[in-house]
């Protein structure tokens, strides 16, 4: 198996930055909804740090993907497949890595905005508190999580799709 992309396969960096990012985000988004209903106390401390920490994992994550993904071709998806599909994929691949970086800047500047300290792995940020702000960011924070399920199902629906439909094993691709 190569390091880096082919024509036709993912190599191993590759599938390592998508299955570690889908891994986080599956334990991620459910440890979100739970929070969003716990009561404040220590409980709901100790799972909102492991929440920032996942949150700022995935940020750090994608930003060395796309890096990476600058310096490697994407493989190719056949000729058989019509172009409305490969604009699809595309556009899902772009709102997916917008979905993730809009929900971790409103997630941190909520937090930011609520008087809290956020500690992002190499420095510390605190700010003047704005409750105002902070309640407006937490609303991006929710939208844009309720558009990231979205496009994680379409994600996946896609791969179903084009294995039962189209006879194509997109997810070989990627394992």
């Amino acid at each position: 198996m190569n390091l880096t992309n082919s024509e036709t396969e993912y190599g191993l960096i590759s599938k390592i930055f998508h299955w570690l990012t889908a891994a986080v985000l599956f334990v991620q988004i459910p440890l979100g909804l739970y929070l969003v209903d716990l009561d404040f106390g220590e409980k709901r401390i100790t799972i909102e740090s492991i929440h920032v920490v996942l949150g700022l994992s995935i940020f750090y994550i994608i930003v060395g993907r796309l890096i990476f993904k600058i310096f490697n071709p994407t493989p190719k998806i056949r000729n058989s497949i019509f172009q409305g599909q490969r604009l699809i994929a595309k556009l899902n691949h772009i709102f997916l890595y917008l979905a993730v970086f809009s929900i971790t800047i409103s997630g941190a500047l909520k937090k930011l905005f609520n008087g809290e300290k956020l500690d992002l792995f190499f420095f510390h940020i605190k700010i003047k508190d704005n409750y105002d702000l902070a309640d407006t960011f937490y609303e991006v924070h929710i939208i844009s999580n309720y558009i990231l399920i979205a496009l994680v199902l379409l994600h996946i629906v896609a791969v179903i799709v084009h294995k039962y439909l189209f006879n194509e094993n997109l997810l070989k691709k990627i394992l």
